[in-house]
């Protein structure tokens, strides 16, 4: 059912969550995991100093490494075929163009669980990722128990 799933990232507590949730549902499916980092680069759109641009980009780049290294190390001896991706551009754009591109299945991710006058302000990545996917999207929340995923 779930061939292709899509781990969408940004390195925190949330997204890990989530990274566990979707690597469970891996390993009892055979499925192949994705996992995407974006860096957002439309929020330094506005930016006109390039050495500073570059020196942003490059920091996000690395924070985006060791997003995505983190999930590699927990597939590692699950015996699950795993491919790591780093983007730039909008987020929730960037996610649903992959998934539409890779012919994915599933994306899991977690939500930042905003709500009120500051989600409708600011939005939500896994919000747009939702109203624009071509596949299911598994949203985890935060406190949400992610159980033990490194077994067998």
């Amino acid at each position: 059912m779930f061939k292709k799933i899509l781990i969408a990232t940004d390195g925190s507590d949330i997204a890990e969550n989530a990274a566990d949730f979707g690597i469970k549902l891996a390993k009892n499916l055979n499925s192949e995991v994705y996992c995407i980092y974006v860096v957002d680069t439309t929020a330094f759109s506005s930016i006109n100093n390039e050495t500073l641009w570059q020196n942003l980009k490059s920091i996000l780049e690395e924070e985006g490494k060791k997003a995505l290294k983190n999930v590699e190390n927990k597939v590692k001896n699950l015996n699950l075929r795993f491919y790591p991706v780093l983007k730039y551009g909008n987020p929730h754009e960037e996610i649903v163009k992959f998934a539409k591109d890779k012919g994915i299945d599933l994306i899991v991710m977690g939500t930042s669980g905003r709500s009120g006058l500051n989600r409708f302000l600011i939005g939500s990545v896994a919000e747009k990722v939702i109203r624009t996917a071509p596949c299911p999207v598994m949203v985890i929340r935060k406190g949400i128990d992610r159980g033990d995923v490194h077994e067998g």
